[in-house]
């Protein structure tokens, strides 16, 4: 064998055995029974899962989560407007038709989309409002670098802010 056939299976080798080794590495001490067992405990009615007295409050949590989500974001901004905010910004809210991505931060990049039922794009009547929304979103929800858009009925560009 020449030189570089030796350096070429070598290294053919040695990914072979990184796999291997990485491949296992996803393994947990205990063994394929355990899992087995677990797994057999959370399907069956009375396994271990439904046998301890906190069961049922997980129970409970769940379904407030649930609740909680069937409120939309729209209807969540609007519910604290209507709490918190100017007489202005509560008639601008009332225009507010949708909000997409105001549940998802990580304090890099936030953005939030907020549609409205105002027309004419940038030259038209939605302009100011879209103003006071931008600023009632930056109440609602707080990031370090956040940034809401506002939309017409047409999805065109009405203003944006930060929050």
């Amino acid at each position: 064998m020449g030189m570089k056939t030796k350096i070429a299976l070598g290294a053919v080798v040695g990914i072979v055995v990184i796999g291997a080794v990485s491949a296992n590495a996803g393994d947990s001490d205990t063994g394929s029974a355990d899992k087995g067992a677990s797994a057999s405990a959370d399907r069956e009615p009375g396994g271990a899962k439904d046998a301890g007295a906190g069961a049922g409050a997980g129970k409970g949590k769940e379904k407030a989560e649930k609740a909680e989500k069937k409120v939309s974001q729209a209807e969540q901004f609007k519910a604290f407007v209507e709490e918190n905010g100017t007489a202005q910004e509560k008639e601008a809210v009332s225009h507010v038709t949708k909000v997409q991505g105001a549940d998802e931060q990580n304090d890099i990049l936030d953005t939030a989309d907020v549609y409205t039922d105002f027309t004419g794009g940038i030259m038209g009547e939605g302009t100011g409002p879209a103003k006071l929304i931008a600023s009632a979103f930056a109440d609602w929800k707080q990031s370090e670098n956040g940034l809401v858009t506002v939309y017409d009925a047409d999805g065109e560009l009405l203003g944006n802010g930060q929050f």
